[in-house]
């Protein structure tokens, strides 16, 4: 409630509907006696259809015209249709109130003192967004308490006017029983409910009875002033709905909302450790492909000197750039991921070209990739092909493809097994790397991804498809 607007347009539908229903249903209650003939018939009708047409004109204006004019801003047509249902409804009222005889006005001062009610409480409303949704920084539970009490209040007003067709004790129900009902469910959430969860028993029972004394005292002194025996039967009977329905009915549903608020801040829990996880596992990322990329840069000056190790240190400081600038964000351009795969393929040639016995073969989409991805998706696969198919004594292959379609990224890596160990560096490399874009899948893309891994005695298979 401080952070969001309460839905209101939804809460004014329900609270004028719940109002015209009691309406018409105490009407209906209080007329089962009618035969439908001469006046007494004519009369049982009006006080169905007039809060009818009512509450249809309200739903046609409030919660079909106006949202339309906030969405397509045609002042025009708002006027256009709002004159047409006040017209219609306007003459079907006139029709069954002059019948009824509840004006000998056609022109019904209550249908009008109705259209001036509702006019007026949106020109309050209009006045207050303007004033105080205009603020940067606002706290919303001032303004959804204001709301609900103009609600209050117009409904008050609405029913004063209405006298005639709303039955008595349904302004006695909306102006004294609901906010009464609201008043004691508040005061027992916060000064009963709410002191007992805090460990304050004492406080708790004592403003308990405190309420039960105040009623009872309120009651009794009725019953004397009066001196009416009867005010102290209907004092013992509201007592006993307070304290056997309505606080207990108000106390389920606390501990209901307190159970809410519990799995709410248990999944929020959760939430942040995965937002931990992901970032440990991203900084567990950053030193593997960096050893790596100089176990490569070693075995490449070993072997040869100044042009192939300028080449491998520019492809390391394109790799470190990305890893320092883009790694760290939540989502990168594939283009930029498969630029990055590109560069340690090629570091990678630097230093096995030479070596007749093995086979590289890259195979990539050569138009640009479009869409965003989470960083270091691809690479752990191809470099855990390098690690374990590439061996400088034996025949070794390693082929790789990647496709870029639209909404998804596909990769396929095929590469001999060599296990055992040699002078090859990538050897004694962490492994990490492979369980780590696992969990990274499973975090980031739970139902988007497509994981395949097969393998044999002599090669490895690796498919990967992600939806973007």
């Amino acid at each position: 409630m401080k952070e969001k607007i309460l839905p209101f347009r939804q809460i004014e539908w329900w609270v004028v509907t719940f109002l015209f229903v009691s309406i018409i249903l105490s009407n209906v209650m209080k007329s089962n006696d009618f035969y439908f003939s001469g006046r007494e018939g004519v009369v049982y009708f009006a006080k169905l259809f007039i809060p009818l047409i009512f509450l249809a004109s309200f739903y046609f204006v409030h919660m079909k015209l106006i949202p339309i004019f906030q969405r397509d801003k045609k002042l025009f047509k708002l006027i256009i249709y709002s004159c047409l249902i006040v017209f219609v409804s306007f003459f079907i009222v006139g029709a069954f109130s002059m019948g009824a005889r509840f004006s000998n006005d056609f022109m019904m001062p209550f249908y009008f003192n109705t259209l001036a009610i509702y006019a007026g409480y949106l020109a309050i409303i209009y006045i207050i967004n303007q004033i105080l949704l205009s603020k940067n920084e606002i706290d919303f539970r001032f303004y959804n308490a204001l709301r609900f009490l103009l609600i209050y209040l117009f409904v008050v007003i609405f029913l004063l006017q209405f006298q005639k067709i709303a039955e008595e004790f349904i302004t006695i129900i909306f102006v004294i029983i609901i906010p009464s009902i609201i008043g004691l469910v508040m005061y027992n959430f916060f000064l009963i409910y709410g002191l007992r969860n805090q460990g304050r028993k004492g406080e708790s029972i004592a403003f308990y009875v405190l309420l039960i004394s105040i009623i009872a005292g309120a009651f009794i002194s009725l019953a004397i002033a009066k001196n009416k025996p009867e005010f102290l039967v209907v004092g013992v009977i509201i007592l006993l709905c307070i304290v056997a329905i309505l606080f207990p009915l108000s106390n389920f549903f606390f501990r209901k909302y307190d159970n809410y608020l519990g799995q709410l801040n248990t999944l929020t829990v959760k939430v942040d450790q995965g937002t931990a996880n992901l970032s440990f596992l991203r900084s567990q990322i950053n030193p593997h492909f960096l050893f790596n990329a100089l176990n490569t840069l070693y075995g490449t000056a070993l072997q040869e000197q100044a042009d192939r190790t300028a080449e491998g240190i520019q492809k390391l400081g394109d790799m470190m750039r990305f890893m320092l600038h883009e790694n760290n964000q939540d989502q990168i351009p594939v283009e930029r991921e498969k630029e990055y795969l590109v560069n340690y393929i090629d570091l990678q040639n630097l230093r096995i070209k030479e070596h007749e016995n093995v086979e590289i073969i890259f195979n990539r989409t050569e138009d640009g990739c479009t869409g965003m991805i989470a960083p270091m998706l691809l690479i752990p696969f191809v470099e855990n092909a390098f690690k374990h198919g590439i061996s400088l004594q034996k025949k070794s292959w390693i082929k790789i493809s990647l496709r870029c379609l639209e909404g998804s990224v596909h990769l396929d890596v095929n590469n001999s097994i060599h296990r055992s160990n040699d002078e090859d560096p990538e050897k004694k490399a962490s492994g990490i790397g492979l369980e780590n874009v696992k969990q990274r899948l499973n975090l980031l893309y739970p139902n988007d991804y497509e994981l395949m891994i097969r393998e044999n005695e002599i090669e490895y298979f690796v498919h990967l498809s992600v939806k973007l």
